[in-house]
Order: structure tokens, then C-alpha cells, then sequence
């Protein structure tokens, strides 16, 4: 009996390193990006709703974008607060920004998607960027570094969308890793041809392929994944490209409390099973594996089983996904997080784990 487990236990770690070296070394391994700047026109869109604070920090960093043609969109999408006030201002201050102005209606009532649409058809220009209200670029050449991806195939680009680091705290750096671990999967899926899923803090597509796929109206019911249910249904191995050059990345403030990040994830994990079948398949083999795998390693130890044949596969599988994810986060710019890993990766298993059974009862906050 101890045999059998110990035969499933090595098939478990072998599916592991199936998706660290063969899948994630795609794009942990992968060289230094390099960017020709190109000169296409470009709409960077934008909704705010209730976001004061944060448009007036952060829209000047993306109107006053180093690129020859692109224009701003600001999206107000029904805010109660200061925020229609403040991006009236902008539209006044800069010639290029153009403000979009929602109004709540009955059939799409407070629906994100319903706003982002109207601002996309009134966009000008043919490649539209997208990022959160809440995030700012990391350079004046976000917009050059992002746009130089596209190409007469690539029409769809998918960028990284970081959060800011904060001092002395664990929930941060669980964060981080989570969101850098999440990168590396659909970067890495993108760079073997099977894209599944995109950030809406940092993505851009040609305007074509919005209207190719009637924009977000097959998930217009769902509140949420405007970002990651577009991507799972426009993008293709033939029309997406990845952009992760330091330059181009996207900042915003990471969740302050665990409750508040259990409920991101809860969302987040919610629209897996919108996805497609075989995206499903891929997120779902590669967390069972992560989550039996500390499970059986734990349970052959206490059992007696010779700890010669079982303690090193469990160090050659850390090893393997120590170098896979440290490469990785290191083109991220996210290497602290790394000093955290084994610890950190229980942590975010089981937080997994949790969310996936709390979704079999009850369905996330802001969801139809």
C-alpha cells in the first residue's frame, strides 16, 4: 500500500514539474524583452467609479505619456463623489483627453462592462490600453513599451499588472507572490499558444477584436471579468503577445486585509469555471497537484516509508520550483518574495483551498 502511495506521489510530483520546467520556463527562462518602438495610434481607456483620490494622482502619469499619438479616455462610470468633477478638469487641462459620462440605467445597473463599451466605441484610435483607475504606469514609456508588441498577427497584448510593496508585511508579500505566480501562468501559456487569461490593469488589443467577439455580451450578466472572460474568448496562439519589460508594467495599492483579499480571490477563481474547458482543465490539474503533493509527502514520512527515496524528491521539486519561480519573479521585479517561498506557498494552497469551497456555497460579492 505504501508503494502505491509513494508511485502516486512521484505522478504528482511529475505533474509538477511538468508546469514549472516545460510550461512556466517558457517564460521564466525566456530572454530579456527587447522593444522597437512603433507609432500606432493608441486610446488608453480608463473608468473610474468613486475614485477622487486616485484619478487625481494618477491620470496626469498616463496624460503625460512620452508616445506621438494616442489619446485618454475617462470613463465616469455613475460616481457619487468628486470623480465626474476631477476628470471634467482633466478633460479642460489636456487637449488629448476626452471624458466618457455614464449614466446608471435599469438593464445594466452599475455594470463596469456597460461603461468600458461605451468608451471603447467612442475611442478614436484603433489599439486600445486599458488599465484600473487605481493604478499608475511605472514609466513615461508605458505606452511605447506596450504598443511596441503589436503587430500585423499580434493584435492582443497582455501586460503585467503589479501591486506596491509594503514594508514588514506577510499579507503583501502573499500577495505579490500570487499575483507574480498568476503572471507567470498566463504569460507562460501565452508564449506556448494557448492564452486563457489577461489583467485589466495592463492590457491592450486592436479595437477590431472587441467588436469580433460582441465585446463583453456573452458575460455581460456576470459583474465581473471584463478583463479575464474577454481574453479567454478573443485571444488565440495566432493573436496574442506578452509584453513584461519593467517599463511597461502597472502599479496599484494590493488589498489591506486578508478578508478583502479572500474576496479578490474569490472572484478571481469564481471565473475559472467560466472558462473555457480545457483552461479549466490546465488551472485546475496544476492546483491539485500543488495541493496533494505536501499532503502525501507528509503522510509517506509519518507512515515510515524510507525517508532515502521520499526526502529527495521532495528537495528536487522545491529546488525545480524555487529556480523556475526565482527566475521568474526576478523579470517581474518581485524577487523578496522568493525568500518567502515555501512558507508562503503553503499559505496561499490552503487559501485556495478555502475559496474553492467557499464558492461551492456561496458566490462571490458584485456577481449575478
Amino acid at each position: 500500500m505504501l508503494n502505491i502511495t509513494f508511485y502516486i506521489f512521484i505522478g504528482i510530483t511529475a505533474i509538477q514539474l511538468f508546469y514549472y520546467l516545460i510550461v512556466f520556463g517558457r517564460f521564466a527562462f525566456a530572454k530579456a524583452q527587447s522593444v522597437t518602438p512603433k507609432k500606432v495610434p493608441v486610446s488608453v481607456i480608463v473608468c473610474a467609479k468613486n475614485e477622487a483620490e486616485n484619478v487625481k494622482k494618477y491620470v496626469p502619469l498616463i496624460a503625460e505619456q512620452d508616445y506621438p499619438d494616442f489619446e485618454v479616455i475617462l470613463i465616469d462610470d455613475a460616481s457619487s463623489d468628486e470623480t465626474l468633477d476631477i476628470l471634467e478638469e482633466f478633460e479642460q487641462k489636456y487637449p488629448h483627453v476626452r471624458l466618457v459620462k455614464v449614466e446608471n440605467n435599469e438593464a445594466f445597473w452599475a455594470n463596469k462592462k456597460f461603461a468600458l463599451t461605451l468608451g471603447i466605441k467612442s475611442a478614436k484610435k484603433q489599439y486600445l490600453l486599458f488599465t484600473d483607475s487605481d493604478c499608475y504606469p511605472t514609466s513615461k514609456d508605458w505606452i511605447t513599451q506596450m504598443s511596441a508588441q503589436f503587430s500585423q498577427n499580434h493584435t492582443i497584448v497582455l501586460g503585467y499588472g503589479a501591486y506596491e510593496k509594503v514594508k514588514n508585511s506577510l499579507l503583501n508579500k502573499i500577495i505579490r507572490f500570487d499575483e507574480m505566480l498568476r503572471a507567470t501562468q498566463y504569460f507562460s501559456w501565452a508564449k506556448m499558444g494557448s492564452p486563457y487569461l489577461g489583467e485589466g490593469r495592463n492590457m491592450a488589443y486592436k479595437k477590431d477584436e472587441f467588436f469580433a467577439v460582441n465585446g463583453y455580451m456573452s458575460h455581460m450578466h456576470v459583474r465581473s471579468g471584463e478583463d479575464s472572460l474577454f481574453i479567454n474568448q478573443a485571444a488565440t496562439g495566432k493573436n496574442t503577445t506578452v509584453c513584461y519589460t519593467p517599463e511597461s508594467f502597472t502599479y496599484c495599492e494590493a488589498k489591506k486585509t486578508y478578508r478583502q483579499w479572500f474576496a479578490q480571490k474569490k472572484r478571481q477563481i469564481y471565473l475559472h469555471s467560466i472558462f473555457k474547458g480545457s483552461d479549466k482543465l490546465r488551472i485546475r490539474l496544476f492546483f491539485i497537484a500543488q495541493l496533494l503533493f505536501p499532503f502525501f509527502a507528509a503522510a509517506l514520512l509519518i507512515l515510515g516509508y524510507n525517508w532515502m527515496y521520499v526526502v529527495p524528491v521532495i528537495g528536487f521539486r522545491y529546488l525545480i520550483a524555487w529556480l523556475t519561480l526565482g527566475y521568474s519573479a526576478g523579470k517581474l521585479k518581485e524577487k523578496d518574495v522568493m525568500y518567502w517561498f515555501p512558507f508562503i506557498e503553503i499559505m496561499l494552497i490552503f487559501t485556495q483551498l478555502n475559496v474553492y469551497v467557499s464558492n461551492m456555497f456561496t458566490k462571490p460579492v458584485h456577481w449575478k
